[in-house]
């Protein structure tokens, strides 16, 4: 059932019709998992934020067929996306300046990508993601994440398809004893994939631990929002400049031993927006396939969300942002390096 509050607080209007003639895939091929056991078809929550069911008190197979997430898939097919993001979204906001071909025929209604967000453990407390540190090993809220991560496992034994679990859009894969359980006991196939976002900073010393997963994976992201060490033990509460970099180096000699693609992931904020090139140089030195620049969100863990936010043209720093945008521009043309996507600039703006 649709929740018209929902979407009025995400401020999304569901009477417009965007009049789209390309299909955006994922509310046909993915399914995001949050930490209660609600299940959205979509990477985001923020994007499209209507749950379709949850895993606690029904099938995957159920929920992915379920009336709502029909009438959701119907504002895809319809070309309106009302219940779409359009000022958040990526693939909307990219898709008309985008001059590659968009999908242009309806996806399939097989499941392709898992998304994990069951659990927010993590080994940091960064300011732009939380007030204090979370984690949990012991405990009901403990049990209840490990029932999930059994339900989707029991799920995954019955596929055939090829499919990709991305793990860690809330908390830290390799912290979390809730996703270590996962990654331990998901089922060893060969038609499953992995993604795992991180802050990197246990990976030289669990990733042997999980050897099948690492050798299944397909990309690994690393949240790092710092370029030096300053900046770097600023933003990220609890992480070591010399360890992560550390860890970096692991991760590239890997790298070459599996082929996965390698991401990096740098929040731009007030206090970083000046290293946005220097994270580049970082990306290049290890070896990174990208780096990823984005904007800060509101997850209401500042005080004063507007003091960090850089975009914002009533921010004292947004000229000087600006003026650092233009440079890191140019200075990509003369690396002449694809390491940083245009899709990425035009969202900077």
């Amino acid at each position: 059932m649709i929740n018209p509050r929902l979407f009025d607080w995400y401020g999304i209007d569901t009477t417009k019709n965007l009049g789209m003639t390309t299909y955006c895939p994922r509310p046909y091929d993915t399914v995001l998992i949050d930490k209660q056991g609600s299940c959205y078809l979509c990477e985001c929550t923020s994007w499209l934020p209507q749950s379709v069911g949850n895993l606690h008190i029904q099938s995957l197979e159920d929920i992915v067929n379920s009336p709502t997430a029909r009438e959701l898939q119907g504002s895809i097919a319809d070309g309106s996306y009302r219940y779409c993001n359009n000022q958040q979204c990526s693939y909307l906001l990219n898709t008309r300046k985008e001059t590659k071909q968009r999908e242009t025929v309806l996806p399939n209604k097989q499941i392709k990508n898992i998304r994990l967000a069951i659990d927010d453990s993590c080994n940091l407390r960064c300011p732009s993601c939380r007030q204090k540190l979370i984690f949990f090993k012991t405990g009901k809220n403990y049990t209840d994440k490990i029932a999930l991560a059994d339900k989707i496992s029991r799920w995954l034994q019955t596929i055939d398809h090829l499919i990709k679990i991305h793990i860690g859009s809330d908390g830290d894969p390799l912290a979390s004893h809730v996703y270590r359980y996962f990654m331990n006991h998901s089922p060893k196939k060969n038609n499953i994939k992995y993604s795992i976002l991180t802050n990197a900073l246990l990976f030289k010393e669990f990733h042997t631990q999980i050897p099948y997963v690492i050798q299944n994976l397909s990309e690994l992201g690393v949240s790092i929002d710092g370029a030096s060490q300053e900046t770097y033990e600023k933003l990220r509460l609890g992480g070591k400049w010399d360890k992560i970099n550390e860890n970096l180096e692991c991760i590239a000699k890997l790298k070459k031993k599996y082929n996965f693609k390698f991401k990096l992931h740098f929040v731009v904020q007030k206090d970083n927006y000046h290293e946005m090139e220097d994270i580049v140089l970082l990306g290049k030195k290890y070896n990174a396939d990208r780096v990823w620049l984005s904007r800060i969100q509101n997850w209401n863990s500042f005080k004063n969300f507007e003091e960090h936010n850089i975009f914002s043209t009533a921010h004292p720093l947004h000229t000087k942002y600006q003026e650092q945008l233009i440079k890191l521009e140019k200075f990509i043309k003369i690396l002449d390096s694809d390491i940083v996507e245009e899709a990425t600039l035009r969202q900077l703006h």
